[in-house]
């Protein structure tokens, strides 16, 4: 690999596919219990792949760090060029992931932080920050994406999603603010992977371009 090579994985985690330049990203999925995490990798990686639900003992089905990678061609242009995009979507359980488990799947760093939230529940999660504080420290921030799943049960209770966060828990509205990437929404009664997979993975490929697609590095010194 020469040097101008070298350097773009270093700062844009770019490669080439063919005569095109590649951009991979490593996304990382965390949130509580039944928040919609899985969902939310499958919309971002346009699949089914990531298995959902709840098990027989009323636990849900994802009990460890699992990734599953995906690459979309042409996805966007860079200097008049087309570009692929490669997502590296890593799904965890409800408990926060040993760094060191973090840093084997993605040793160069995570370059955007997913936070999953179910819209239709009243949260309190102040344990959530503290988790992903622990990871990377404070600037988790602005790698972060807000995502409020099963926007569906607000619309049947007559709520709209742009006067759901006014009317939200003080910790969810500041949580909101603190997300460098914003808030989405998505309904889960709609075909996650082809209606809101587009929107959701140019939300991510937008907050990545504003950090230069530069990764956050895991805290690997607070891995047990």
């Amino acid at each position: 690999m020469d040097l101008s090579s070298s350097l773009l994985r270093m700062l844009g985690g770019s490669s080439h596919h063919g005569d095109r330049e590649a951009l991979s990203l490593n996304v990382l999925l965390v949130g509580g219990g039944q928040s919609g995490r899985s969902s939310v990798g499958n919309a971002l990686i346009g699949g089914e792949e990531f298995q959902t639900g709840v098990c027989v003992s009323g636990v849900g089905v994802t009990t460890e760090l699992r990734l599953l990678s995906r690459n979309f061609q042409g996805f966007f242009r860079r200097q008049g060029a087309e570009s692929d995009l490669t997502l590296r979507v890593v799904d965890t359980p409800p408990l926060l992931p040993r760094p060191q488990s973090v840093h084997e799947l993605c040793p160069e760093g995570v370059h955007v932080l997913v936070l999953v939230v179910r819209a239709d529940l009243s949260h309190d999660n102040t344990h959530l920050e503290e988790q992903v504080e622990i990871l990377f420290g404070p600037e988790w921030r602005r790698h972060a994406l807000l995502v409020l799943t099963h926007v569906d049960h607000l619309k049947e209770a007559g709520l709209q999603p742009s006067d759901y966060l006014s009317q939200a828990s003080d910790w969810l509205r500041a949580l909101a603010q603190e997300a460098g990437g914003g808030v989405s929404f998505l309904d889960n009664s709609c075909d996650w992977p082809s209606i809101r997979g587009r929107p959701l993975r140019d939300r991510l490929l937008r907050l990545s371009a504003r950090n230069h697609h530069r990764a956050l590095a895991v805290r690997r010194s607070h891995s047990d």
